[in-house]
């Protein structure tokens, strides 16, 4: 193009319409979706809805190159985490073969009682979801698990279900091999494990909240009359399967290591798949570097008579993470689009200019994934638009880009499985054969995390500055190690705080 074509094209915001057009047409396309009998994913009406974005933008004076750009800015800044996510399948499959995640599972099962069963049975879906790195497969295989051992306790279905949802996105939350952490990181251009920790602020506290709920519930619900079949058949077809010796727990070792090191995530991801493949050589007798590379890249296969052993076990592999690159490339071109066209300027930009305090941009951040989840109908989309949207105000108010990463996640994941006609929730009702309105109320992490981020936030309480610097639940501000982030970013953060601090709106850490 011309510099005086250049000059002759208008540019202009979309009006209200015209922005909630490119929403609407994929609200539309999910809703219809979910109610067929074919095609249930978002890919297709990403697409769409893509193309719908970039007809807007050309409307409003944008060329399909300065659209592309768009789509390209925001997917750059994703890179790192779909390389990361080619790297989980890997990190699956090393632990399956390993015995890992079997060993995880075996043991678990041992501390089931009937009072303790929400509860442990929580921790257990906690462990397995962090293990995988999914909270889709700790409900598919040990959650199914807990639903039928619940039901053999005479507990609401509702409340299990409401259980294993709360422990399995504990559970990926905390997983540096999660795909949500992953582009909760990627967006807010901040460091993998540096996100990880600031969620520590938040879902932990909400995590011992739920358990003693939970703790709660089953001694009201315990009626003594515990059925352990289900669980002894299945460590009975793990131990069958694996060498489960206390010592092939040690990777879990190695990558809460990584996590407390804070290591680049590619760098940790990698030394846990090393130490993966060695424990399945040293222990499990896989002698054939065909082998390895066979599993690493199509996902362990497991045999058994007993079929949640099978179900829970064969997976992993670096192809069996493709579906969700997919998946995140298009959400996040989507987000690019909308972003770049002017949609969500048009929808938020009046709200964004009235953000002046740390309390209001934490609240405004969780409504807007909250929007994202239920009108877009995909926590990609909760977590990937709010954060183009929001990143200067935390740079403005002087808070770490890992505040921003964490608030997305608060509610653009947590909230994304309350909705039916979101691809969470259709999944989570369809694996558990629960509606979300029905276990939602009890799904307490997914429920509190949010109002917990949003009370402590307007407090003055449980906030990560530009500098490294803390401020915990309890008012006390103490130094620490700066998030990752961009440069000039950072060093605007940085400027902000001081003048923060100087007009006595920021805390200053104690020495």
């Amino acid at each position: 193009m011309s510099e005086s074509t250049k000059k002759q094209r208008t540019v202009r915001l979309p009006n209200f319409v015209e922005a909630l057009l490119p929403i609407v047409v994929m609200m539309a396309l999910m809703l219809y979706g979910l109610n067929g009998d074919y095609y249930v994913d978002a890919h297709m009406p990403l697409v769409v809805s893509i193309v719908v974005a970039c007809a807007v933008g050309c409307a409003c004076g944008h060329s399909f190159s300065d659209m592309l750009a768009g789509m390209l800015d925001r997917l750059n800044a994703t890179m790192e985490a779909i390389l990361i996510l080619m790297t989980v399948g890997l990190l699956v499959a090393s632990f399956i073969m390993s015995g890992t995640i079997p060993a995880l599972i075996y043991y678990g099962l041992n501390l089931l009682t009937p009072k303790l069963f929400l509860p442990v049975g929580c921790i257990m879906c906690a462990v397995v979801g962090l293990a995988c790195g999914s909270s889709w497969t700790a409900t598919a295989t040990i959650g199914i698990a807990f639903l039928g051992i619940g039901a053999g306790l005479g507990i609401n279905p509702a409340i299990t279900a409401g259980m294993i949802i709360s422990g399995a996105y504990v559970g990926d939350k905390f997983s540096p091999l999660s795909d949500t952490t992953n582009l909760a990181a990627a967006v807010s251009e901040t460091g993998l494990f540096d996100h990880v920790t600031a969620m520590v602020s938040t879902t932990a506290p909400t995590f011992v909240i739920a358990l003693i709920l939970y703790t709660i519930l089953g001694i009201v619900t315990g009626n003594g009359n515990y059925d352990p079949t289900v669980a002894v058949e299945l460590q009975n077809a793990l131990a069958e399967g694996f060498n489960l010796n206390p010592l092939v727990l040690l990777p879990i070792v190695v990558v809460i290591a990584a996590c407390v090191l804070k290591l680049p995530g590619l760098i940790g991801i990698a030394i846990s798949v090393a130490c993966g493949v060695i424990f399945a050589v040293i222990f499990q007798g896989v002698d054939s570097l065909s082998a390895l590379f066979d599993m690493l890249h199509y996902g362990y296969s497991f045999e058994s008579e007993n079929e949640l052993a099978s179900q829970l076990l064969n997976r992993g592999g670096m192809d069996h993470t493709m579906w969700t690159i997919n998946l995140i490339l298009l959400a996040v071109a989507y987000g690019g689009a909308l972003e770049r066209c002017g949609c969500i300027e048009a929808l938020f930009g009046k709200l964004k200019d009235k953000l002046n305090s740390v309390g209001s941009l934490i609240l405004a951040t969780l409504l807007t994934s909250l929007f994202c989840d239920a009108t877009m109908c995909d926590q990609f989309l909760g977590i990937g638009v709010p954060a183009p949207l929001y990143v200067d105000k935390y740079d403005e108010l002087g808070l770490s880009r890992n505040m921003m990463s964490r608030t997305l996640e608060d509610c653009g994941t947590l909230w994304a499985v309350m909705f039916p006609w979101t691809g969470c929730g259709a999944y989570q009702m369809g694996v558990l054969g629960v509606h979300p309105f029905a276990y939602f109320p009890f799904a307490f992490v997914n429920l509190l995390n949010p109002i917990y981020a949003a009370i402590t936030a307007f407090m003055g309480r449980n906030i990560f500055w530009a500098d490294g610097s803390y401020t915990n639940v309890f008012g006390k501000t103490t130094k620490g190690k700066p998030a990752a982030a961009p440069a000039e970013a950072h060093e605007r953060a940085l400027k902000n705080l001081e003048a923060l601090r100087a007009a006595g709106k920021a805390p200053t850490p104690k020495a």
